[in-house]
């Protein structure tokens, strides 16, 4: 069991930046598949991005390729989401989740943290 809390959202306007970070705590974070969610209002719980647990493989969804880095550091025990470009659309709750693989699904990730806004405005 990983314990997760993101941080790092806010408000940006449209091709702004902003870098999420989520925080884990626990005794078996490396060995964990990592991964980053969206949930805009009203819409399903979406892919964003995942990383292998020695950082060696990274997936990203389509919405996000080219624009969004996932990477990071077993040594801190922490996730990071680096988002570039930020458009509106990319306006939602923000959530890091922990798994035993990669996967788009939602249902496969084990742990989850509470969420953090990124708000794009136009």
């Amino acid at each position: 069991q990983v314990q997760l809390v993101e941080s790092g959202g806010g408000l940006v306007q449209a091709g702004g930046s902003l870098r999420l970070s989520c925080a884990a705590s626990g005794r078996t974070f490396s060995s964990y598949v990592m991964s980053w969610f969206r949930q805009p209002p009203g819409k399903e719980r979406e892919f964003v991005a995942a990383i292998s647990w020695d950082g060696g493989r990274t997936y990203y969804g389509d919405s996000v390729k080219g624009r969004f880095t996932i990477s990071r550091d077993n040594a801190k025990n922490t996730l990071y989401l680096q988002m570039n470009s930020l458009k509106p659309e990319d306006t939602a709750v923000y959530y890091c989740a922990a798994g035993v693989r990669s996967s788009s699904d939602y249902r496969e990730y084990r742990d989850w943290g509470p969420g953090t806004q990124v708000t794009v405005s136009s």
